[in-house]
């Protein structure tokens, strides 16, 4: 079936989008922005240990909590009046965020983040549904979107790096501050407002259902990965399932429920908010190897490290407009298939990766995975934003981002205590009887790095060499595990989305868009 034009976008339409990925790509830098502000940070407000984690983390917890309520909001309150509430919250966040004065307002403001972050994104994949009606048209503007989204994670740490060469930590913070101007001025004038068709009552009470469930089941799995099986982690995931049960059986017998339960049901829709968190599970699961392998097992500095971990994007740069370009003449789920065998491909190579390895090695690896997996999500992105219809585009858009969310807090827990598993094991059969902290070691290569330094010089260069050995097995190791959930995904992909292309574009996208079309008003 072919895709039905719409009416093309022009110059103005293109303009909006531009303007629009401006908060996008700020929004997705921040998840990451801090990393390198973090000890300039301690050494200025000195948090505790529990505090300098919930700095990092509160931004994350409340924008993942917060995407699948904010997307049926801008579906009820209009999506461009969302996007400017949004850019005024995250723009006065980032200021009290730079000229905090203790640990407890920084975490507090940092929540502030979140909630102007979650009204933002949602909303700009929303208004890509709103602002390009014809398919093709779209397909672009969402290989755009993708992009800018990754891009923005990878660029947080170089950005953060370059600033903190010259000015103080809360510089990281007041950048945001020019594009959320911009934005108040020029959104008004280039994006037109959505309709409110959304019926019913705002479900707040679904809205703290969901909000418990995501926070609590994503804060479980990061404290799973980052600590092992405690008892806390996993009475939060099981908690967190519970209230997502309660929340979908109460979506379920509403007559204008906040999530369009059927939608998800649709192989046009559920199937690529599957296969993008499958997708973001791997993306996120190995960066945290690649960074480390950077600095820890090759010695770079952050910034160093933070600079050539841009060097994948050209994978990215390369195959996204490819997979659009394969998409207009092949079925997408071909090319999406595609787009993950190459990535599980990716991660074969870096199951090759050794400590005395070249740099070029592990880029080439890192490169090829990058590209396959934004070909894929691109793709995924598309064919769900073409499957819902138009006044629920902001609920479907936060539906979509929450599963990425999800699925890097998985990616993170199963893919990260593989590697640690593994990295224990070496270090344990590797370390010479009566060594001095030997717990720290045999727990992180961080830790194995500290008691290094308080060693004799040759048993220090011993252990490191242990350690990184050790740490390179585990990447290979998680790396396998990514490749094969990979290999899933493409056969998913293949075998459970094909011949879907153009059909959520050309069909009416529900009941009462057929209805609206088919009558005059």
């Amino acid at each position: 079936m072919e895709n039905t034009p719409g009416p093309r976008a022009g110059r103005k339409e293109w303009t909006a989008l531009a303007v629009l990925m401006l908060p996008l790509l700020l929004v997705s830098m921040d998840v990451s922005v801090l990393y390198f502000a973090i000890p300039f940070v301690s050494q200025d407000l000195e948090p505790s240990a529990t505090q300098q984690l919930w700095i990092l983390d509160m931004y994350g917890f409340v924008l993942a909590g917060l995407l699948i309520v904010m997307g049926p909001l801008g579906d009820r309150i209009g999506r461009r009046r969302l996007v400017l509430a949004g850019a005024v919250v995250f723009g006065a966040a980032s200021v009290a965020a730079a000229y905090a004065h203790s640990a407890e307002v920084l975490i507090a403001v940092r929540a502030l983040l979140g909630l102007g972050g979650a009204a933002l994104m949602p909303s700009t994949l929303a208004l890509i549904r709103s602002l390009f009606h014809d398919a093709k048209q779209r397909g672009k503007a969402v290989t755009i979107w993708t992009g800018v989204m990754t891009t923005g994670i990878s660029l947080g740490p170089v950005v953060s790096g370059l600033l903190l060469e010259h000015f103080w930590w809360g510089s990281v913070f007041l950048i945001n501050l020019p594009a959320m101007v911009l934005l108040l001025v020029l959104v008004p004038f280039l994006v037109p407002e959505t309709a409110t068709t959304a019926r019913g009552r705002f479900d707040l009470s679904g809205a703290v259902l969901s909000l418990g469930a995501l926070l609590a089941v994503i804060y479980g799995i990061k404290e799973w990965a980052r600590h092992g099986y405690e008892p806390l982690p996993a009475i939060c995931v099981a908690v967190g399932l519970v209230l997502g049960a309660v929340f979908v059986r109460r979506e379920r017998r509403l007559a204008h429920p906040m999530i369009d339960l059927a939608l998800i049901g649709r192989r046009a829709f559920g199937g690529p908010v599957l296969a993008n968190l499958l997708a973001m599970f791997a993306t996120v699961g190995m960066a945290v190897f690649f960074t480390q392998y950077l600095q820890s097992v090759l010695g770079q500095s952050p910034l160093t490290a933070a600079l050539w971990s841009l060097v994948p994007a050209a994978g990215v740069a390369l195959m996204a407009p490819t997979g659009a370009a394969l998409a207009q003449r092949i079925d997408r789920a071909h090319v999406m298939g595609g787009g993950f065998l190459v990535a599980a491909c990716g991660f074969l190579w870096m199951t090759q990766l050794r400590a005395d390895s070249p740099l070029w090695f592990a880029l080439v690896g890192a490169a090829v995975y990058a590209g396959g997996l934004v070909a894929a999500m691109t793709l995924a992105n598309e064919l769900a934003l073409g499957a819902a219809p138009p006044e629920g585009a902001g609920s479907a858009a936060a539906v979509l981002e929450s599963g990425q969310e999800l699925g890097g807090a998985l990616g993170m827990a199963v893919l990260g205590s593989v590697g640690a598993a593994v990295y224990s094991r070496d270090m344990a059969d590797a370390l010479p009887a009566g060594l001095p902290h030997a717990d720290a070691v045999r727990e992180t290569l961080g830790g194995a790095a500290a008691v290094a330094g308080e060693l004799p010089a040759a048993t220090a260069d011993a252990v490191l060499t242990a350690a990184r050995d050790a740490f390179t097995h585990g990447l290979g190791v998680a790396a396998v595990g990514a490749a094969v959930v990979m290999a899933g995904a493409g056969v998913f992909s293949i075998g459970f989305l094909r011949g879907l292309s153009g059909r959520a574009s050309s069909a009416p996208s529900s009941p009462d868009e057929s209805r609206r079309t088919a009558s005059p008003r």
